[in-house]
């Protein structure tokens, strides 16, 4: 029986039982599946900032920044580093221990790849983990990311391989997973997930989960997104997601990578605290915190302050400031 570890590959079949067992059975082994690797009461914090905006060529269904779309959204050039490292010790302040820098790029090129690895010593000299999301890398620019600091580089696989085609055609399957593959012979660790409620089938939904649990190494970092719909994207009127299909989800990404950190992320602006907390009892132990995810809205942090304390949770490696 597979248990996701590399030594033994799940299928679709077996993760689709899962998927569809009752809930209070599928909540109850995921529950405890998660309480054998974490503290249930502690959740990862993380702050993402969008270092480069918009005016991707990509294609991506569910993108605003995709500049095939005319969504309102404004491009912007790479952020200077003076207000990256203001972004970070602002989040460092609100409790974040780790910064995740996005750019909007197919993949860097070596001047913009040069002033992000600027970016990381200093994030990383505030005594922050650092994460980069920067497109598609080649081994060699994994590697200066990493002899620069870098602890986490995310590159979603999106969805299952089977519905890739649906959501985007300028990249391949095949080109995501080398980019991981990169990544991991650089030494560095993955952030690796996708994004659910892009009209996919349940069994898609636990396709992306197979392929994640599958790699070579399951990913260190797993977030998980529910979609945001932005009007101008082809996913802008996507049929909105069953709130206990995404705990599903949830539930069965921690029941396949059982020592990965798994992250609520996109989305949550929408969920309902009921919702999240039973994300966290089915192995979500890490979030997004601020009131930006990219370009999309996230929770304030007051909210999630007030959250917390509801749920009796406390932050991993960190503490929450309590509100004004």
């Amino acid at each position: 029986m597979a248990d996701g570890h590399a030594s033994a590959a799940w299928t679709v079949d077996q993760a689709l039982a899962l998927y569809e067992l009752p809930l209070m059975e599928l909540l109850y082994r995921a529950a405890q599946t998660h309480r054998e690797h974490f503290d249930p009461n502690q959740v990862q914090i993380s702050t993402l900032c969008s270092i480069k905006t918009g005016a991707c060529p990509e294609d991506c269904a569910y993108c605003p920044q995709s500049a095939r779309y005319k969504t309102g959204l404004k491009a912007e050039k790479l952020m200077p580093l003076d207000e990256v490292l203001s972004r970070a010790g602002a989040a460092k302040a609100q409790g974040a221990t780790r910064f995740c820098m996005g750019a909007a790029w197919r993949s860097p090129r070596e001047k913009d790849l040069a002033q992000v690895e600027a970016m990381v010593r200093g994030v990383k000299a505030l005594g922050l983990e650092t994460c980069c999301t920067l497109g598609m890398l080649e081994p060699a620019q994994a590697q200066r990311l990493k002899d620069a600091g870098l602890d986490y580089y995310n590159h979603n696989l999106d969805t299952s391989p089977e519905y890739y085609g649906e959501i985007i055609s300028t990249r391949v399957y095949q080109e995501r997973l080398d980019t991981l593959s990169a990544v991991r012979e650089a030494g560095m660790k993955v952030c690796c997930g996708g994004i659910v409620g892009m009209n996919e089938s349940s069994g898609d939904r636990v396709g992306l989960l197979v392929a994640l649990a599958n790699l070579p190494e399951p990913p260190q970092s797993v977030p998980i997104n529910q979609l945001v719909r932005v009007a101008g994207t082809p996913l802008g009127e996507a049929e909105a997601l069953d709130p206990l299909d995404f705990v599903r989800t949830i539930a069965v990404a921690r029941l396949l990578m059982p020592k990965a950190m798994v992250r609520l992320s996109a989305g949550r602006e929408t969920m309902s605290d009921e919702m999240q907390a039973l994300c966290f009892f089915a192995g979500a132990n890490s979030i997004f915190y601020g009131d930006k995810l990219l370009t999309t809205a996230n929770p304030e942090a007051e909210a999630d302050r007030a959250l917390f304390e509801r749920l009796g949770m406390q932050p991993m490696g960190g503490t929450v400031p309590a509100g004004e």
